[in-house]
């Protein structure tokens, strides 16, 4: 099986809210992405709602076809969103207020109590839960333990790291694949992916299952088009 992938919308609905009207309209691309192949969509709220604003996600979940992911922290208001609109996936990421990007996974010994009960409450509601960590190996078992059904490995050294050095990028990666194919945990991969280092990941990661891409591909879109572009990331999906 390819590789899947989930195209996040949050730099679309960017440009939208910089306007304060609806072009582009955030519902019709989530619609044109996954006509154009997308495997799913990804949003991830903030708590300023800078990108995808709440009251975008039911819209967005009653359009969608494929698989739909709601990524963020986990406070008291994007849980209540979550279990209110059951994506498929819940990918739970430490993202502290006002944050530019996601750029660190999961100390999940420091935060297992929580980590745990949150997972225990999504699933509850039959939603899928990943938790973004770093690429170490010696940490996916802590993911086990608190009840993740997958992880989504933090790929933003690699990308920094890829024209350097692209198979010293990638080691820690391929064992923490590797450690997750051993204990049973499914594979996602994120940040500053793109179309020079897409392609070598997805063939040297082991049980990769879903990669999710937003700024890179909604960037290249402006010299591509949407479509077009998907398509591009879609054959290095392998």
């Amino acid at each position: 099986m390819s590789v899947k992938l989930s195209v996040n919308i949050n730099k679309v609905a960017l440009i939208r809210n910089s306007r304060g009207g609806n072009l582009p309209n955030l519902k019709q691309i989530a619609i044109d992405c996954e006509e154009f192949g997308a495997d799913g969509i990804t949003v991830h709220p903030r708590p300023d709602e800078r990108h995808v604003r709440y009251n975008d996600l039911q819209v967005l979940k009653d359009v969608n076809t494929t698989e739909f992911n709601i990524e963020g922290y986990p406070n008291e208001k994007f849980l209540k969103y979550v279990k209110e609109i059951k994506p498929d996936q819940c990918t739970l990421v430490p993202d502290p207020p006002g944050v530019l990007t996601s750029s660190q996974g999961w100390d999940v010994l420091r935060h297992q109590s929580i980590l745990k009960d949150v997972i225990a409450s999504l699933q509850a509601d039959q939603i899928r839960v990943s938790l973004f960590m770093e690429p170490d190996a010696s940490q996916m078992s802590h993911a086990l333990e608190v009840g993740a059904d997958r992880v989504e490995l933090y790929t933003g050294d690699y990308a920094d790291n890829y024209q350097a050095d692209r198979e010293l990028a990638i080691a820690t990666h391929i064992g923490a694949a590797r450690e997750c194919s051993l204990l049973g945990l499914g594979l996602n991969a994120g940040h500053d992916l793109n179309l020079d280092n897409l392609e070598y990941y997805s063939t040297q990661v082991p049980q990769l299952l879903e990669v999710s891409i937003g700024h890179a591909l909604i960037s290249d879109a402006l010299y591509y088009g949407l479509q077009n572009t998907i398509m591009m990331y879609k054959k290095l999906c392998i």
